[in-house]
């Protein structure tokens, strides 16, 4: 099955900070719904560009997107 990597952009100077703040919201969404997601993070693109994602099978993805409205989405590889 294909996974999604749903991802939040956050830029500026406090983006670092704003994406691993916003990380802490993600897990503690999928604690609440007891959502079987393993993989969540944080990347740092630049100084001014930081995102938080997470990583959802293709089949979960749309009520997670309807309910958690990512700023986009790709597919993703296990590289």
């Amino acid at each position: 099955m294909r996974k999604l990597k749903l991802i939040w952009d956050f830029r500026g100077p406090a983006g670092q900070k704003t994406a691993e703040h916003h990380l802490i919201h993600l897990k503690e969404y999928i604690a609440i719904n007891k959502l079987n997601i393993t993989i969540t993070g944080v990347e740092s693109i630049s100084d001014m560009h930081s995102l938080a994602y997470l990583i959802v099978d293709e089949s979960e993805m749309k009520p997670i997107r309807d309910a958690l409205k990512p700023h986009r989405g790709q597919v993703y590889s296990e590289a």
